[in-house]
């Protein structure tokens, strides 16, 4: 069965940082390009992008966690740079299968109990894939 994560009208998903996980997008056009993605939600996140994608596109993204991979469709939001020159793309899940929101939401949660007990999240970032 398939997820589609909806965005709570009143409560904001809770945002994980993370020590940069290198994600693989997949454009509409089949093309593939590298990101890093550098803070998550079970409703989306945020990617350290080469060069800004479209906005509005609807894309593949996949990345690799300690519980498992995560693929799922994903719609860029506008890009951003910041004050270091940096290039940043976000964007909202539309569609994840039930084990991908699985492992994401372990992911989120895990992240905040261990934020909790004072540990910094970016610890349980994953290796690369």
């Amino acid at each position: 069965m398939t997820h589609y994560p909806q965005p709570h009208a009143t409560h904001r998903a809770t945002r994980i940082q993370l020590r940069t996980i290198p994600a693989l997008i997949k454009l509409s056009d089949g093309q593939k390009t590298n990101a890093r993605l550098q803070a998550v939600s079970v409703n989306g996140g945020l990617l350290q992008v080469a060069r800004a994608l479209s906005e509005g596109d609807f894309v593949e993204l996949a990345f690799q966690t300690q519980s498992g991979n995560v693929h799922g469709m994903a719609e860029l939001l506008g890009p951003m740079k910041s004050a270091s020159g940096s290039l940043y793309q976000a964007f909202r899940f539309v569609a994840l299968g039930d084990e991908d929101h699985r492992i994401l939401k372990t992911l989120v949660e895990s992240a905040g109990d261990r934020s909790f007990l004072g540990l910094r999240s970016s610890q349980f970032a994953s290796s690369q894939f």
